[in-house]
């Protein structure tokens, strides 16, 4: 089984490169017209969204017992498919 700090650490690099993605979506996004630039950061903002909440879950994890981490590691999961979901989705559409 995988251990918490190896868990939060591989979670902890994947959001680090989706908000990496993010800032490159937003410098695409302004060199596009004005209508392609507000349907794009519709998607931003809900992108942004979905990983700040990823980002409290982390938060609390890391400060998180090893009786309530169970629960907690089902919290992140689901929000981590949630959020790789919608990256996908704008994926999809900006193709």
């Amino acid at each position: 089984m995988e251990s918490k700090m190896l868990y939060q650490q591989k979670k902890q690099a994947q959001l680090d490169e989706w908000k990496a993605k993010i800032d490159l979506l937003e410098a695409k996004a302004s060199h596009l017209s004005a209508d392609v630039q507000l349907q794009m950061n519709d998607h931003i903002k809900i992108l942004k969204r979905k990983t700040a909440e990823a980002e409290e879950k982390l938060s609390v994890a890391k400060n998180a017992g090893e009786d309530a981490w169970g629960s907690i590691k089902e919290g992140i999961d689901s929000v981590w498919g949630s959020l790789k979901s919608s990256f996908e989705d704008f994926a999809a559409k900006i193709k």
